[in-house]
């Protein structure tokens, strides 16, 4: 019984040592595991865990490209400005040591040198449960320097502190301000090029690395590095900032002369390359500070009737600030009315339905599909009249016809050929497609009416590119914005080539069709009033329906006015167009609310590209005739086919009206040149306002008075109404002096 025992004992106590035996093992195994796996697996995760506790990381900010016109005026580029704030900790801590009121000195010594409040100042820093207070955001140059000042001379090292910034600066205010678009509160960029270039512009942003002690105070060692930041690139653009300020100007004139409801949107561009030179929208709001609302949408606010700081007050400011962003212009669509009959008829001369000399009646209507469908001119411009007179006046029932002869099918061809139903690719963000029927939908009546542009939508972008591609024999040019990308040496890192999509129609027909629109402005045809003296001018306007708003009767009752044109029409040049959305004054047509301002622009623009004039100018810069021989006076003004007045029997001309440095119109201006000293003759100026300029020019010169035209007229016209005079009914003024009259054609196609 002894002997069994001890043998059972023996067992158990062999068996609790191979346990105890292999749990050592076991935990051998499992710490050499961990060893392992610390050493090795874990190693990078628990080497960085240590490296984050003893290192510490500063941000270095890379530079903000800056943004340049083609001429490389600055548009927008990042300043320097800098947050002013206390450290109300030490303030508290000072002032109790030294018994002072730091707070006070500290506010009101600040409210003197920046723009602060003494009292709201003394309040933040007293009260402040912060370790800081920032005092002011943004302080430029001079208050900084001023607060540094006042920081040395007050011994407050410690407590007033200061730290640089960097934020976006448009030293052009609103010019431009939709192309440019803005940046947030973080330097990133959110709309306009912006935007679109804002990787190109941000560049990456680098770091310091040190180590730190257990206060957090840097220590030297080999755990500092830095990773220096790159810069962004800068950009050149295509726009011109000359042109731009002329385009902006008169869309502000539109938008004020005709109470535009809906903002006016205009677009310049190269033919041949899509160079976009000025793109605008009026009222442009300035990226400097784009969280405040422009005049006009701020009056929209104000008239409201929401009570401020309400919820829909707010919501309503929202929507406000959202549209005056928007690029109208890229953005937007609209009908584009009968400035679409130049697609119509490129389509039926390039499929060879129609000639230019196939005739076409207009009773003032024309019957598709059941429905009787009107002519802008409900009259109608009678019978057996050419294509090419039916494209000037405009003519809604010849371009119906023509539809008929080009089919839906080839139809919706062609409108796909001059790229509607694709972007135009342009480098702006938002870019809106076209709105049009789908092929199996288009009947008669659609088809009809999308011949003179209505019943479909584009963006002012594209139609401006599928006009343009008739002013370039043809070809449809890519549109685009920015020409080189550059680094801060000035190296080129990229250039844009210009890209030519395709050939829509033949040169022969580019050319027929614009000779066609350039006669039809420089005679009496519906686009006269983009005519340019000494240039040739293409051009159609258009007046289109708005069927988004309708009045109670379920009538559309709102307009779009446009009117798209080329110059020089025969070779390389630019186009532009102008929408005016929603004009209220008494006439609605492109022809009177866009044609007039087209030709206000291009008659400055032109010249300034350097383009010749084609045609010989109808005007004369009068010299310095004072102290000449009036026989070499003369005979200067007889070459220059201007009459002139001799008063006086001298030899030599005392004085002339007009002035010197003048522009006359040759063979309608009269120089009244004084060789004795007599008194003036003066007349009192009557109102011609209204009345032909035939009348006008004869009652006005049979007063002694020289007249000029203002508003592009081709001086073939016989239908131009006067709409201003320069000098108001019932002014005293000198004979010889000129008088400016603004004229517009009256007999109105659309």
């Amino acid at each position: 019984m002894v002997k069994s025992d001890l043998t059972l004992n023996k067992h158990k106590t062999q068996r609790r040592a191979w346990v105890i035996m292999l749990s050592f093992a076991l935990s051998a195994v499992f710490l050499l595991f961990n060893v392992f796996k610390l050493d090795y697996i874990l190693y990078e995760h628990y080497k960085a865990k240590a490296f984050d506790q003893i290192t510490t990381t500063s941000l270095l900010k890379a530079e903000r490209g800056n943004i340049y016109d083609a001429n490389m005026n600055l548009m927008a580029t990042t300043k320097t400005s800098w947050r002013i704030f206390v450290s109300t900790r030490e303030i508290k801590k000072r002032s109790k040591a030294d018994r002072i009121d730091y707070a006070d000195i500290i506010a009101t010594g600040l409210s003197k040198v920046i723009p602060i409040n003494r009292d709201n100042t003394y309040n933040k820093i007293k009260n402040s449960n912060l370790l800081d207070e920032t005092i002011l955001k943004s302080a430029n140059e001079d208050e900084y320097n001023a607060v540094i000042t006042f920081i040395k001379e007050n011994n407050l090292e410690n407590l007033v502190l200061t730290e640089a910034q960097s934020s976006r600066y448009y030293p052009q205010e609103t010019l431009a301000a939709h192309v440019l678009g803005f940046t947030g509160s973080d330097n990133q960029g959110l709309y306009g090029l912006e935007y679109s270039y804002n990787t190109t512009l941000a560049g990456k942003d680098g770091y310091y690395t040190y180590a730190k002690d257990a206060a957090g105070n840097s220590m030297p060692g080999d755990y500092s590095g830095v990773c220096p930041a790159e810069d962004g690139y800068s950009i050149i653009t295509t726009i011109d900032s000359f042109v731009q300020k002329e385009l902006e100007s008169q869309l502000e004139l539109i938008r004020v002369n005709h109470s535009v409801q809906n903002r006016v949107t205009g677009i310049v561009m190269d033919t041949a390359t899509g160079a976009i030179l000025a793109m605008a929208t009026s009222s442009p709001f300035n990226p400097n500070d784009p969280f405040t609302l422009d005049e006009e949408s701020m009056t929209k606010l104000k008239n409201s009737g929401l009570k401020e700081g309400s919820p829909e007050y707010k919501a309503y400011k929202n929507e406000l600030m959202q549209i005056m962003w928007s690029n109208k212009a890229i953005s937007e669509t609209y009908e584009p009315g009968s400035t679409f009959k130049i697609v119509t008829v490129s389509t039926a001369l390039d499929l060879g339905v129609a000639k230019m000399t196939d005739t076409f009646s207009c009773n003032g209507y024309h019957t598709v599909g059941g429905w009787r469908i009107k002519c802008h001119k409900t009259t109608g411009h009678g019978h057996g009249f050419p294509l090419s007179y039916g494209l000037q006046m405009s003519c809604n029932p010849t371009m119906m016809m023509l539809a008929e002869r080009i089919g839906a099918s080839n139809f919706y061809s062609y409108v796909e050929k001059f790229g509607y139903f694709e972007k135009t690719g342009i480098d702006l963000p938002s870019e809106a497609g076209t709105i049009f029927h789908k092929p199996e939908n288009i009947g008669s009546t659609e088809l009809a009416t999308a011949s003179f542009g209505q019943r479909f939508k584009v963006s002012i972008i594209n139609q401006l590119t599928a006009i343009a591609a008739v002013a370039n024999n043809g070809y449809l040019v890519q549109p685009y914005v920015v020409d080189k990308i550059v680094d801060k040496n000035g190296n080129v890192i990229s250039k844009h080539q210009p890209i030519v999509k395709r050939q829509v129609i033949s040169s022969e027909v580019a050319k027929t069709v614009s000779d066609v629109l350039e006669k039809g402005v420089s005679g009496d045809g519906g686009a006269k009033n983009a005519y340019v003296d000494g240039y040739m001018v293409a051009a159609k306007t258009g007046t289109s329906q708005k069927f988004d708003v309708l009045d109670e009767n379920g009538n559309s009752y709102l307009r779009i006015g446009s009117t798209v044109a080329y110059a020089p029409s025969d070779g390389r040049g630019i186009a532009v167009i102008i929408v005016v959305d929603e004009p209220q004054s008494q006439v609605k047509y492109g022809s009177v609310v866009a044609a007039p301002y087209i030709s206000n622009l291009l008659k400055v623009t032109l010249p300034y590209l350097e383009f010749n004039s084609t045609l010989e100018s109808n005007e004369h810069t009068l010299g310095n005739y004072v102290g000449a021989d009036i026989k070499s006076v003369i005979e200067n003004l007889k070459d220059n086919s201007i009459s002139y007045v001799l008063i006086g029997n001298g030899e030599r001309v005392i004085s002339q009206i007009p002035t010197a440095g003048v522009t006359v119109t040759k063979s309608a201006s009269t120089v009244y040149l004084y060789t004795e000293r007599r008194d003036e003759e003066y007349v009192i100026m009557p109102s011609v306002a209204g009345m032909n300029i035939k009348d006008a020019n004869i009652m006005l010169t049979n007063l002694g008075l020289n007249i000029r035209i203002d508003g592009g007229m081709s001086n073939k016209c016989t239908t131009l109404t006067v709409i201003s005079q320069s000098i108001p009914l019932g002014a005293k003024i000198k004979k010889g002096e000129i008088v400016t009259l603004t004229v517009l054609g009256t007999d109105f196609e659309d």
